[in-house]
């Protein structure tokens, strides 16, 4: 069996490419979060609560998708240190904490949880779109 470098690249590149879908994904899901957690935050009541959670769990699962097409993704890079999985969580207490204490403070939470998560998103994206880069030369 022979090593084809050419096929190997052109694995890892479409593995990538799918990494960055879902991320791209979770991104645009984080974004309606944020937009709903600001107006949840200027008073939006229960729905605009309801919304937001709705966005931030289709982020989650797109997350997770994410993470696992990056590891894959890494597996095709055995020799490319430093790719790793989004951490995101924002955990059962915020979520029970945003519905029962809708108040400032909780939102609050939730909102910097949403702004954190997208800095991560936004430095994966960074990361594949880079080794893509370096892929295809």
């Amino acid at each position: 069996m022979t090593y084809d470098i050419v096929k190997e690249k052109q694995e890892a590149i479409e593995a990538g490419e799918r990494a960055l879908m879902s991320l791209r994904r979770a991104k645009s899901d984080l974004n309606s979060a944020r937009g709903w957690g600001i107006y949840d935050l200027l008073g939006g009541g229960m729905i605009s609560t309801l919304i937001k959670h709705s966005r931030m769990n289709h982020a989650e699962e797109n997350i997770s998708q994410a993470k696992w097409e990056l590891a894959k993704f890494a597996r095709e890079l055995d020799d490319v240190q430093d790719i790793t999985g989004v951490d995101f969580g924002i955990g059962d207490f915020a979520t029970f904490a945003d519905f029962f204490f809708d108040g400032m403070l909780a939102d609050f939470y939730v909102q910097t949880k949403i702004n954190n998560a997208r800095a991560q998103v936004d430095e994966a994206i960074r990361r594949v779109e880079y080794v893509l880069q370096q892929l295809r030369r």
